[in-house]
């Protein structure tokens, strides 16, 4: 069942709530169940935003993962840095989120752990504000934020599927609400992310399933190919973690792109096609991780620098 629609823009903000804790929720009892829930939420708000237009090519398609494969670092880190600026939570806890930041973009491997607590994070600074109101903001950050972020080398990939008339789709754990913003800008065809409950068109605090992430993505994939009547042999998939192989795995042409260690070895291994845009990353590796801390916990522009110089 897709969550309620937007409220209207009139509709009277109710006031925030106290912010939750952030201890992580404990895991339900029936993950996979909640995996489901999660794919099929995603897949059925991206057939009502992707308009069915006549195309070359109606049985394939390419599905792109967001964080460090479409764009550099994390997508809900960025996020949350904007939402921060506008007073949505404490820079206490901006700087726990920009250590999971740090340890994403040097190491390049995520962390179940930081993916929890990334689910707790993501509803306690939404809960209480309305779609509208993030949806704008959305806007705003990814030209902030995000815009100069983008892999190149991936955007070009994702026009090429275009140019041969395929649909394009982001698959993503970030927010359905921000997914499709970064899919809109590009001139993508939509986008699959996790879909947050809201009532009234205010966020409820609660997820629709789970986040959309690891075995979750292939469900909506999945889902979504039934709806449209897409061949998944024809189609193609990009990510940079090895989190992503029932996505990789699910169709006929996967690609691993700025992957992990374990992602690489598996690609190898298999044949699959491998794009690395990162420079320079192994080498300074040692000196970024030094500079990426202190850029986290002082905030200083100089170490700022430094790591987007020598990471990105």
């Amino acid at each position: 069942m897709t969550p309620p629609p937007p409220g209207r823009p009139g509709d009277k903000r109710p006031s925030r709530p106290s912010r939750p804790s952030r201890k992580a929720p404990p895991r339900p009892p029936n993950l996979q169940r909640r995996s489901q829930l999660a794919g099929e939420a995603a897949a059925a708000i991206a057939e009502v935003e992707s308009a069915l237009s006549i195309e070359a090519d109606q049985t394939s398609a390419a599905f792109f993962d967001v964080d460090n494969t479409v764009m550099q670092g994390a997508s809900i880190f960025h996020l949350a840095r904007g939402l921060h600026r506008r007073e949505f939570f404490t820079t206490k806890d901006i700087l726990g989120a920009a250590w999971k930041q740090v340890y994403f973009r040097v190491v390049g491997v995520e962390d179940p752990e930081h993916v929890a607590d990334a689910r707790a994070s993501a509803l306690s600074f939404i809960a209480g504000h309305t779609v509208e109101e993030l949806e704008s903001l959305g806007e705003e950050i990814f030209d902030e934020r995000m815009a100069h972020r983008i892999w190149p080398g991936t955007r070009a990939l994702a026009q090429l599927h275009l140019d041969e008339g395929q649909r394009v789709w982001l698959v993503t754990a970030a927010p359905i609400e921000i997914a499709t913003i970064i899919a809109r800008r590009l001139g993508l065809t939509g986008a699959l992310g996790t879909v947050a409950e809201h009532v009234d068109g205010v966020y409820t605090g609660e997820l629709v399933g789970e986040m959309l992430h690891g075995s979750a993505k292939a469900v909506a994939v999945r889902e979504l190919a039934d709806r449209f009547g897409l061949d998944l042999a024809r189609c193609s998939a990009y990510s940079d973690s090895y989190n992503d192989l029932p996505l990789l795995t699910l169709v006929g042409d996967p690609c691993a792109i700025n992957p992990d260690a374990r992602l690489r070895d598996h690609a190898k291994a298999q044949g699959w096609r491998v794009r690395d845009y990162r420079t320079a990353r192994k080498a300074a590796r040692a000196g970024v991780f030094t500079a990426a801390v202190a850029g986290a916990v002082a905030g200083t522009a100089a170490a700022g620098n430094a790591l987007r110089r020598r990471v990105l």
